[in-house]
């Protein structure tokens, strides 16, 4: 389970539409298994099928997340033509031990879907996401 603050999830959903087509691609920051922060990243691959972190914003990221008390809880990104789950890259990609993997499906504009993963060696397990507030 991660608990989401709602304003902090509609901020992430808001960060996938305006970045359509491309991915977009964040980290959501907090402790235990609440969220408390969200930090936006760049997506360096400028691609509609994959997200590349800039490392230089993600150090900047995990730096202040130490400085504030928190921690990486969560990696997202969005897949603006195709289903809220990992799909063989996510998965081949998922090398973070310990966070959470939310992924924002926009296949119906309309009705963005956000579901969330633990991906480890391989396996995936979806995670319960609790909106908060």
């Amino acid at each position: 389970m991660v608990e989401i603050p709602k304003e902090i999830l509609a901020a992430v959903i808001s960060h996938a539409q305006n970045g359509f087509p491309l991915e977009v691609c964040g980290i959501l920051g907090g402790n235990g298994q609440v969220v408390a922060s969200h930090h936006p990243m760049t997506n360096t691959d400028a691609s509609n099928d994959h997200f590349m972190m800039d490392p230089k914003e993600q150090f900047a990221v995990v730096k202040a997340l130490r400085a504030s008390g928190e921690e990486m809880l969560v990696i997202y990104h969005s897949h603006p033509e195709s289903p809220a789950r990992p799909s063989q890259e996510d998965i081949r990609l998922a090398l973070t031990p310990n966070v959470h993997h939310l992924i924002v499906s926009l296949e119906a504009r309309d009705k963005p879907v956000a579901k969330a993963f633990r991906i480890e060696g391989g396996a995936v397990e979806p995670v319960e996401i609790v909106v908060a507030g």
